[in-house]
Formats: structure tokens, sequence, C-alpha cells
């Protein structure tokens, strides 16, 4: 018999696991602001609005090795520029002991992209659930310098936002050191691929994680902070650790190209046991025509209380579980129409689905209270409904003037 030596068999581990989705979002007390970046130019084509963004007109891309860990350096390197910190401040309500309720501020903290900019603006890509309820927010950049923004859009379907820095808000300095990520190709991924996610984990400022795409085309069932649920479609699957705070954070291939749109994690199972290495993106190639669309909407500030708004409508919201069970639209149902007041000057109906207001998303009376204190009283916008005919809802666009909220508190 031979004198060589004989190699050790390694034992493998079997861990048996099942999982239920967790948001990535975490509420985290103290802002940590170490943020992120600009180019000049536009990554996703010149849209069709009043504002003029700009689109560069040819991009070249470094091919970096994924054979070690320097291809992954040299990804982080070149991205952490168009990678920011996004903190919010939002006012929750409690009840109290005592009676009654009362209101405090909550902190949180997730991540965002730079995907493009316009005449007067940066626009960011993030999660809905990342900026829903904020009351203000401000953005980090790599500099560790940081600016307010506003919430232009949001699309509450696919959880997606754009987050709008005004240009002349950011320092020069800032200016030349952040750039606007560049885009690559999610409809090209294979199983095994190795990618790359950056966000702000726990609030405490941007972390690289590591890992591949583990499968493709998952749906889960997601709920953000304020009770919406949703059917979020068609993810990336990954092992790259994503945790709270990475939400709306980039994932990137290789070549140090946006892939995906970090969204959520999942870490346990319905019965209780851990799971672990298991994260979903939102595929850049999905979420561009939707992106798209928010980064030419009017970014809107709160208006004054003595501008305030009404539509002249009551209504309930229609969760995913109605829409599930009995196929009725996602919105806000209205359950009455005010007489003589907006709403019904539009034409708006008992039994609509009203979907979108201005072109904004709507899943509940909340949201659509929210949406709603950034119009003036005055102001004419489109407001789309769901109209049921013959069992079938169709979609209908109006116009709606909208009221005063003053006069809706005098009838």
């Amino acid at each position: 018999m031979s004198e060589e030596s004989r190699k050790s068999v390694s034992g493998i581990k079997k861990w048996s696991s099942l999982f239920v989705m967790a948001l990535v979002f975490g509420l985290i007390a103290g802002i940590v602001m170490y943020g992120v970046n600009r180019i000049a130019g536009q990554v996703f084509g010149e849209p069709q609005s009043q504002e003029t963004v700009s689109v560069p007109q040819t991009s070249t891309v470094q091919v970096i090795s994924s054979d070690d860990s320097g291809g992954v350096v040299e990804v982080a390197k070149n991205a952490m520029p168009s990678v920011v910190t996004i903190s919010t401040m939002s006012v929750e309500e409690m009840r109290s002991f005592f009676g009654g309720t009362f209101q405090y501020e909550v902190e949180g903290a997730g991540t965002g992209v730079i995907v493009g900019e316009n005449d007067s603006e940066l626009l960011i890509a993030t999660n809905n659930h990342v900026v829903e309820g904020a009351s203000s927010l401000s953005v980090g950049f790599v500099d560790e310098s940081s600016v307010a923004g506003e919430v232009k859009g949001t699309d509450v379907n696919n959880d997606l936002a754009v987050v709008a820095v005004k240009l002349s808000d950011i320092p020069a300095d800032t200016l030349n050191l952040i750039k606007i990520a560049t885009i690559g190709d999610s409809d090209e991924l294979e199983l095994g691929q190795p990618v790359v996610a950056i966000g702000n984990a726990l609030g405490y400022g941007q972390s690289v994680t590591t890992g591949c795409v583990s499968a493709l085309n998952r749906s889960l069932s997601l709920t953000d902070e304020s009770g919406t649920t949703i059917q979020s479609t068609g993810l990336i699957q990954t092992d790259a650790a994503i945790n709270p705070g990475n939400s709306g954070g980039a994932l990137l291939n290789m070549k140090g190209e946006l892939i995906g749109i970090n969204e959520a994690k999942t870490e346990s199972t319905s019965s209780g046991g851990s799971v672990d290495n298991i994260g979903f993106a939102i595929p850049i190639d999905k979420a561009e025509d939707s992106l798209k669309d928010l980064m030419n909407l009017k970014t809107r500030e709160k208006v004054d209380p003595s501008q305030a708004s009404y539509l002249g409508i009551e209504g309930q919201s229609v969760d995913s579980q109605v829409t599930q069970v009995y196929g009725i639209p996602s919105g806000v149902i209205v359950t009455s129409v005010v007489s003589g007041g907006p709403a019904e000057a539009a034409g708006i109906q008992k039994g609509d689905i009203i979907t979108q207001l201005d072109g904004r998303s709507v899943t509940s009376m909340d949201q659509l209270k929210n949406v709603l204190q950034y119009y003036a009283a005055g102001e004419t916008v489109s407001i789309a409904v769901q109209r049921s005919n013959s069992g079938q809802y169709e979609e209908q666009t109006l116009t709606i003037t909208l009221g005063s909220a003053a006069d809706a508190s005098q009838q």
C-alpha cells in the first residue's frame, strides 16, 4: 500500500429552510450620512416632458474581472459615487394609556441610486417603502455631505420611487465627485453570475456585500409601513447580503453596471426557523419604464394648510386580499360622492376605484390623503378611476378641479 497521505472527506451538514418575506427597510435611530453621486448624463433615455433630462451620447464600461477580490474592489470604487444614503423623518400616531392619541417622530434609513438629472435636479431611484409616509428626507453623498430632497413620484405597485435634489443645493465639490449609475441589462442575467450589493445597511453608512444570482423571476408578497400589501413579481434572488437599510440600493454586475434595485430579504420561516442569504432585487429592465415616468413628474412640495385641497368623496381602501378574492382593482373605492363637490363635477361616481391622481399611484385612503397634501385648492389635475361595466372594470381618466378643504369643513 502506498505511503501517500489519504485525503480526508469533509461532512456536509444539511440545513432545511423555508422562508417568508421581511421588508428590508428598517426604522433605525441615528442618521449616519455617507453618500453618493452623479455624472453629467442620463441613463434611461430622453423623457418626453416639460423637464429636460440629459442623456450621455456614448458610454464606455470597464469590464472588471470577477476572478478575485480585486474585481469587487473596483466595482465598489466605481459605483460608490452613484449610491446615496436616504434618511427620513415620519410622524406616527400612538394611543395613549390615558386615552386619546399622541404623535411622535420616527427616523428611518434607506438607500438610493443616482439615475439621472434634468436642468435643475439630480434624480435618485429608491423603493417606495423607503420614503412612504416621510414628512421630510435628506440625501447623503459619497463625501458625507447631505442635502434635503423631495419625493418626486412613487409607484406603489412596483415598490419604486424617485427622489429629487436641487442641483443648486449640492456643493460644487460634491458635484465633481458624484455620478449617474451605468445601467446594465438584467434580462441577460444567468444563475450563478457574480453580483455586488451596495447599501446603507442598518443606517451605518454604505457597505458592500458580494454573492451571485441565486434565482430569477421570484414572486413575493410585500407589506410596507403603511400596511399596504403588494405582490412583487419577476424579482432577482441573490445570496449577497441585503439587510435593513439596504432597500433602494444598487445590485451590480461585475462590469459595475446597475442591474437591480435592492428591495427585501427573507429572514425566517412561518414556523420561526431562520434562513440566511436570501435577498431580492427589482430587475432594472422591469423598473426602467416606471422610473422614466416618475422622473418626468413635476417635483412638488407640501402646500400651506391655508391652500389645502379636497376631492369631495368618502372612500375605503381596497387591499390586496379583496383584490385577490373578488378581482377588484386595488386603490380607493368611492363609497359616496359629496353633492356639488369637485368629484361630482368631474364625473366621479359611487363605486369607482381611484387608482391615480396626477399620474401618482394611489393604493389606500391614507396614501390619497398624503398625495393631496402636495396640491393646492383650485388646481386642475387628472384622476384615473376603474369603473365597473357589466362586471368588468375599465379605466377612465377624468379631469378634476380640486376644492378648498376650508370650504369642505363648513359643509
